[in-house]
């Protein structure tokens, strides 16, 4: 077979339309704990980054032995300024035995369902029972797909934002106020975050920052730091981190590209998948401060790649692509060109 199944944006976005961001991201944050679950199984390498003045260009493979995933995908923050995403992607699954892709898909959209649902697994884990507010700094793109997360999640339906964008708050509270949210546009950081049982923070920009301080957040918060995935880029004040119990998903990863990088080399962390199988504790009590520290990490989106693979196979909403050279005989590749009808001049 030559044709390898294709999942594009208007395919992605029409299978949300069809069975619902919410429902989607809700299933999926059951798969992602179900790999989690088997997370020694999978081959683990921080991700092959290529850092420019402009931004960075990744590759993020991992394999179960079964099936091989890897995303490409890039985070440039000037983007949007023209006219551009922030963050692009597309991911590939293929065979281990064989080494044949078996599915293609774009991973801009896909990634946002993923982030959205990883986040929403550790706040299972992580935050508290009762949590019902949540903070928002940063409303660009992740910002819907995290709020739909966190209400699947923990049922949270009430949100206070603030981010430096006026036009991006706007936009945010026009996409979820007809979903259902009660929404609170802040004045500032120290303003949103005030009373909010669960903090987020989701920046753009890749420099060492602080936009939550230390004395910004109370007892029994859980914060879910995604902002924070590159060296040089960080969100939280580093106090935080040292009077918090702090989660991760594979340590030599973050140490390089988390809000960690900004604390001792040996500061104390727990890899979640610890948690997600019951080896280690998650939250202590009702007041202690627990952070993910997430960069996103390839079996993620691994789980999202097989995720989306099952629940759009046999539909229109997949498209082909012809990838595979597939001659009669396999040591005969240049037939293919005969069979194309292409001349061949000799060499002069």
């Amino acid at each position: 077979m030559t044709h390898v199944p294709f999942l594009d944006v208007a395919g992605t976005a029409r299978w949300i339309r069809r069975d619902g961001a919410e429902a989607i991201i809700a299933a999926l944050t059951d798969a992602v704990e179900s790999d989690f679950r088997r997370w020694p199984r999978f081959d683990k390498t921080p991700r092959v980054a290529s850092h420019s003045r402009d931004g960075v260009i990744e590759l993020m493979p991992t394999s179960d032995g079964e099936a091989y995933g890897f995303k490409y995908v890039n985070g440039h923050p000037s983007n949007p300024a023209r006219g551009l995403q922030t963050v692009t992607a597309f991911g590939v699954l293929a065979r281990v035995d064989s080494g044949y892709p078996t599915f293609v898909a774009e991973m801009t959209l896909l990634t946002a369902l993923r982030t959205a649902a990883t986040s929403a697994m550790a706040a299972r884990h992580l935050a508290r029972p009762d949590a019902s507010v949540m903070a928002m700094i940063g409303t660009g793109s992740q910002s819907e797909f995290q709020a739909l997360g966190f209400r699947a999640a923990l049922g949270i339906r009430s949100l206070r934002i603030w981010d430096v964008d006026e036009a991006a708050m706007a936009k945010f509270v026009r996409n979820v106020e007809p979903l259902g949210f009660t929404v609170h546009v802040a004045s500032s950081a120290a303003d949103a975050v005030r009373g909010a049982d669960v903090i987020t923070t989701c920046t753009a920009d890749k420099q060492r920052a602080v936009v939550l301080t230390d004395d910004m957040v109370a007892p029994g918060v859980h914060i879910n730091a995604i902002g924070g995935d590159c060296p040089g880029k960080t969100e939280l004040d580093p106090a935080i981190l040292h009077r918090a119990d702090v989660f991760v998903e594979y340590e030599p990863q973050t140490r390089i590209e988390g809000e960690i990088q900004a604390v001792a080399p040996d500061s104390p962390v727990t890899e979640l998948w610890r948690v997600v199988g019951g080896e280690a504790p998650g939250r202590r009590d009702a007041s202690s401060v627990t952070v993910f520290d997430s960069v996103g990490f390839a079996v993620e989106d691994f789980a999202a790649l097989t995720f989306a693979h099952r629940a759009v196979a046999g539909t229109d909403l997949v498209s082909w692509l012809d990838l595979i050279a597939d001659p009669a005989d396999p040591k005969d590749l240049f037939a293919l060109v005969a069979e194309a009808g292409v001349a061949l001049s000799p060499a002069s």
